[in-house]
C-alpha cells in the first residue's frame, strides 16, 4: 500500500510539474532567480533613492544593516569549520599548510603592488586633482572614530591582530586574519590528540560547516533587500549630481580598474589556463553582490561556495580567501594609491618621485590586515596624508563619492582573492581534481570523515 501511495505520489508530482504555467505571475516565478532579485533590487535601490532623497536615507540604511548583520553572523562559523575540516580532516602534513602560506603570500604581493602603481601612474597620467576647489570642506573635519582610528593604525598594532588575544574578541570584531590563525592553531591541536577526540571534532566542524552553507543561502534572500537599501541610502545621501562635480576622479578610479582586470586578471587566468569567460560566469552574483553592498564581507560566503563548485578544494577556499581579505585588496591598494596623489594634486602639493615612493610603501604596510576596520580605505587614507603633512580637506572631499567608488573596489578585491584561490589550487596541483573535499593536507590513508559534506551545488538551489 505505501509503495502504491509513494508511486501515486511521484506521478502526481510529476504531472504537476509538467503543467505549464497560467498565468504571468507564475510564469515570472518560475523564471526568477537570486541574481534577477538582485537587479530588480538594485532598481528599486536607485529609483527610490532618486525620488526619496535624505528623507529615505533611515529606511535604506535599515534595511542594508539588517542584511549586513545576517552576513556577519556568518562568516566566522563558516571560516573557522571549513578551515579545520580542511586541515584537520584529511591528514596531518603540516608542511603543506606552510607552503600553502607562502604561496598564497607571494601571489598577494605581487599582485597588489602592481596594482598599487598602477593607480600612482594612472593619478600622475590624468591628475584628477588639478583644479579640484577644497574651500567647500574649509573648517570640516573627519569623523572623530576615523581620526582615532587612523591615529591607532600602527605596523605594531597589525602585527598583535595576527595572534588575537580572544578567539571571541576577534570573532565579534570579524577579523578574518586572527579566526584564520585560530583555526589553524586548533587544527594542529587536533592533530595531535587521540584519534577518538580526533574524529568528534572534525565531524563536528564538517557538519557545522555544511549547515553553515545552507543556512548561508537562507540570509541571501535577504541580499535584493539589503541592494535595495543600501543604494537607496547612497544615493539619498549624495545624489547622482556628485559624481559630475568629482566625476573625472570617479572616472578614472573605473576606467583603471578595467585596466588592471584587462592587463593583470585576465593574463593571469590565461597563464594558469582558465577560461576568462567561464570563470566570469562562475563569479558574476559573488561580484554582484559585493558592488552593490560595497561590502566584501556580504559576498564571502557565496564566494566561497561557487569557488568550490568551479573546482577548487575548500580547503583552499577557505584559508586563501579570508587571508586574502587582509592581504589582498587590489582594488583598495589602487584607489589608496589614486586618491592620495588626488588629495595632493588638490592642495598644490609638490612630491618628488621618490617621496611618492615611499607614500607607495606606506599604504602597502599599513593597508594589510585592516579589512575588519569600519571604513578600512578611509582610515589608512587619513593615516597616510597626517603622515605626509597632505589636509585633511582633500579627503573630505574625496568622502562625497567614496560610496561610488567603493562598489567597484570592492568588486574587484572579491574578483582577486578568486582568482587567487584558483591560482594557489593550481600551483598546488589540486584544481578540479575529482576530490570534492581535497584539502591542504590530504591524506588518503589518513582520511577521518568517513562522509564528506554536501554542500549547495550553486544559487540555482534558490531558483
Amino acid at each position: 500500500m505505501t509503495k502504491d501511495l509513494d508511486t501515486g505520489s511521484v506521478e502526481a508530482a510529476g504531472a504537476a510539474k509538467a503543467s505549464p504555467p497560467t498565468t504571468m505571475w507564475q510564469k515570472i516565478k518560475q523564471k526568477a532567480t537570486l541574481t534577477h532579485c538582485i537587479f530588480l533590487g538594485m532598481a528599486l535601490g536607485l529609483l527610490i533613492g532618486g525620488l526619496a532623497g535624505p528623507s529615505g536615507v533611515h529606511a535604506g540604511k535599515l534595511m542594508s544593516t539588517m542584511f549586513l548583520r545576517g552576513v556577519k553572523a556568518l562568516i566566522t562559523p563558516l571560516i573557522f569549520s571549513t578551515l579545520v575540516v580542511g586541515i584537520a580532516g584529511h591528514g596531518d602534513d603540516l608542511a603543506r599548510v606552510g607552503r600553502l602560506f607562502v604561496k598564497s603570500i607571494i601571489y598577494f604581493e605581487v599582485v597588489t603592488t602592481i596594482a598599487l602603481f598602477l593607480g600612482l601612474g594612472a593619478a600622475n597620467l590624468v591628475q584628477p586633482g588639478s583644479g579640484v576647489d577644497l574651500s567647500s570642506a574649509k573648517g570640516k573635519s573627519l569623523d572623530a572614530s576615523v581620526t582615532k582610528s587612523a591615529g591607532d593604525l600602527t605596523i605594531d598594532k597589525e602585527i598583535e591582530k595576527i595572534i588575537p588575544q580572544s578567539f571571541f574578541e576577534a570573532a565579534a570584531n570579524n577579523e578574518t586574519l586572527g579566526i584564520v590563525v585560530s583555526a589553524i592553531v586548533f587544527s594542529i591541536g587536533i592533530l595531535w590528540v587521540k584519534r577518538h577526540h580526533r574524529q568528534v571534532m572534525v565531524k563536528w566542524c564538517a557538519a557545522l560547516s555544511e549547515i553553515m552553507f545552507q543556512v548561508t543561502w537562507i540570509v541571501m534572500l535577504l541580499a535584493p533587500i539589503g541592494i535595495m537599501g543600501a543604494l537607496m541610502s547612497v544615493i539619498g545621501t549624495n545624489g547622482f549630481g556628485v559624481i559630475a562635480r568629482l566625476g573625472v576622479l570617479v572616472g578614472t578610479l573605473y576606467g583603471t580598474l578595467v585596466v588592471f582586470v584587462l592587463i593583470v586578471l585576465v593574463p593571469v587566468l590565461l597563464i594558469i589556463r582558465v577560461n576568462p569567460l567561464e570563470f566570469a560566469r562562475a563569479i558574476y552574483e559573488p561580484v554582484l553582490l559585493a558592488f552593490s553592498t560595497a561590502s566584501s564581507e556580504s559576498a564571502l560566503p557565496m564566494a566561497m561556495e561557487h569557488m568550490h563548485a568551479f573546482g577548487v578544494p575548500m580547503g583552499i577556499v577557505a584559508f586563501v580567501m579570508p587571508t586574502g581579505y587582509s592581504f589582498n585588496l587590489d582594488g583598495t591598494t589602487l584607489h589608496l594609491a589614486l586618491a592620495s596623489r588626488f588629495v595632493a594634486q588638490a592642495a598644490g602639493v609638490e612630491q618628488s618621485f621618490g617621496t611618492q615612493l615611499l607614500m607607495m610603501v606606506t599604504l602597502m604596510l599599513v593597508s594589510k590586515g585592516v579589512a575588519a576596520v569600519p571604513r578600512a580605505s578611509l582610515v589608512i587614507l587619513a593615516s597616510t596624508c597626517s603622515a605626509f603633512g597632505l589636509p585633511q580637506e582633500g579627503i573630505l572631499v574625496i568622502l562625497a563619492v567614496d560610496a561610488f567608488m567603493d562598489m567597484a573596489r570592492t568588486a574587484i578585491n572579491l574578483t582577486g582573492n578568486c582568482i587567487a584561490t584558483v591560482v594557489v589550487a593550481k600551483w598546488e596541483g589540486q584544481f578540479r581534481t575529482g576530490d570534492d573535499e581535497s584539502s591542504i593536507g590530504a591524506d588518503d590513508d589518513n582520511k577521518l570523515l568517513e562522509e564528506k559534506p554536501v554542500l549547495p551545488t550553486h544559487a540555482g538551489d534558490l531558483e
